[in-house]
């Protein structure tokens, strides 16, 4: 099962083909090529990457 790098939560919501949402912390995360990258949802609805945040391994899948 998934997790959240950010706050370890499996309280993972699906909003799209690979994109996940964690209602613990309010990020939005994407997976490809069994990388995990993360985003904070904007004011105006864009998308700001949080992965300069976490390093390769936290964002690993599996």
């Amino acid at each position: 099962m998934m997790k959240c790098p950010n706050c370890q939560s499996k309280d993972l919501g699906k909003i799209g083909v690979n994109q996940y949402y964690c209602w613990n912390c309010f990020i939005e995360l994407s997976v490809g090529a069994k990388t995990i990258h993360t985003h904070q949802v904007e004011e105006d609805g864009s998308l700001s990457s949080l992965d300069d945040l976490f390093d390769e391994q936290a964002r690993q899948l599996g």
